[in-house]
């Protein structure tokens, strides 16, 4: 394993790599010494850099799924404790770009593949209430896509897509359901922390709508008489009634909400069902 150091180093010409100098688009690098030099001591786990490869043919390129056991389940701890914390905020502190539910994934999403270090910790002002384990094969922005986290068309991966805008900073609840996460099932039971919730509201301006799963709160917060073990957490989005605010229940609150078209069963028309990042498929 690469000491501390040599991570950043090699990360960063990574950066250097895909992006191209000055935020240009890169050319196509498949004959890159750096990528084969890469590949030969096995920086990324899993498929080599030089075989480009999406195995699921769902646009995710290989190189950046989380292979390791570990690491999925860093992701996870991650993810939710940063998306769960927005709930828990006073709202006047919660980050401008959290405006609706599809920002709350952008954020979440991107601050778990972070350096969670002291910079970080500063910035977010997140203080995780136990240690968490770091992910080891990438950390944002030097990932093998850079920034640049969210698939936006559709089709199987191809090296031509990092330099034609396939790939981008921002993406909308719709897309990151179509392009960055594959469904799972519409028995709410088979979501694990992490997964999210999927909906689709035809008389509303924004018709894509989504819950992140936590499962446990790690922030062991007490909800009625015991820790609750189903929580989800969601941004209500903006309105003619407001800007929106962050929101957290339980699953057995959601299933009885007043509303039907926002309950989790499998006879909601509206309920898309649980889908799961595809950084993470592989580990269903």
């Amino acid at each position: 394993m690469f000491c501390r150091a040599k991570t950043v180093l090699v990360g960063a010409a990574l950066a250097a790599v895909v992006l191209g100098s000055a935020g240009t688009a890169p050319s196509t690098p498949t004959n890159s010494i750096f990528f084969k030099a890469i590949s030969r001591v096995g920086f990324f786990r899993g498929a080599p850099l030089t075989e480009w490869q999406d195995r699921f043919a769902d646009g995710t390129p290989d190189f950046i799924r989380l292979d390791r056991v570990e690491d999925q389940a860093a992701f996870r701890r991650w993810f939710t404790l940063i998306a769960e914390y927005q709930a828990l905020r006073p709202p006047e502190s919660l980050p401008a770009e959290i405006i609706d539910c599809s920002a709350l994934l952008r954020y979440s999403y991107r601050n778990a593949l972070r350096n969670h270090d002291a910079a970080w910790l500063r910035e977010s002002q997140i203080l995780p209430p136990t240690a968490l384990p770091a992910i080891e094969k990438y950390q944002l922005p030097f990932t093998p896509l850079g920034p640049l986290l969210f698939r936006i068309r559709a089709g199987s991966f191809e090296r031509g897509d990092l330099k034609d805008g396939t790939f981008a900073e921002f993406a909308d609840a719709k897309t990151l359901k179509n392009f960055n996460t594959h469904f799972v099932s519409r028995d709410i039971r088979a979501a694990r922390p992490g997964d999210i919730l999927f909906y689709r509201q035809l008389e509303q301006n924004s018709a894509f709508h989504s819950m992140v799963f936590v499962g446990s709160s790690q922030w062991a917060e007490d909800i009625g008489p015991q820790i609750a073990n189903d929580l989800v957490v969601y941004h209500t989005g903006p309105s003619e009634k407001g800007l929106g605010e962050m929101r957290r229940m339980r699953i057995a609150d959601l299933q009885n909400f007043p509303s039907p078209r926002w309950r989790p069963v499998p006879g909601n028309e509206n309920f898309l069902g649980v889908y799961r990042w595809n950084i993470l498929r592989g580990s269903d």
